[in-house]
């Protein structure tokens, strides 16, 4: 298949097509002329390219994550590490949520009185409703 065919059939721009081929995740075969040749297994390649972007895998991770030839060759240990990432996700925006739909009905006159919202409040900053620690900028003047 040619680049534009595999384009259209999986749904992924030529110019990205082109990208993945640049870090190692799809190969082509040898060109005819001018325009990049694939084998028809590509489109599974780019199937699980795409399911390990969709768990939030780079594409460095997902580039280990395929032989030269393009078969799978996931680490068993990488995925329990990433479904455990996931599930904190998970945990933290069930949080979010109860907080949100509690400052949504909570009758206290004010957000600033309700113990709940104060408590989401400090949560947010400590830090523990972010997916990940990342270092606070430093601030103007201090």
């Amino acid at each position: 298949m040619d680049i534009s065919e595999v384009a259209k059939k999986s749904g992924v721009a030529a110019s990205a097509l082109r990208y993945y081929e640049r870090k190692g995740l799809i190969h082509s075969l040898e060109s005819e002329g001018a325009r990049r040749k694939f084998s028809p297994a590509v489109l599974d390649q780019l199937a699980l390219i795409a399911l390990g972007q969709a768990a939030g895998f780079s594409l460095d991770e997902i580039r280990v994550m395929l032989t030269p030839g393009g078969e799978p060759n996931i680490d068993r240990a990488m995925l329990a590490s990433k479904a455990d990432e996931l599930e904190r996700t998970v945990k933290r925006l069930k949080a979010m949520i109860q907080g949100l739909r509690h400052a949504v009905a909570c009758r206290a006159a004010s957000h600033a009185a309700c113990p709940s919202f104060q408590r989401l409040l400090k949560a947010a900053a400590a830090g523990a409703l972010q997916t990940r620690q990342r270092p606070l900028a430093p601030r103007r003047g201090t």
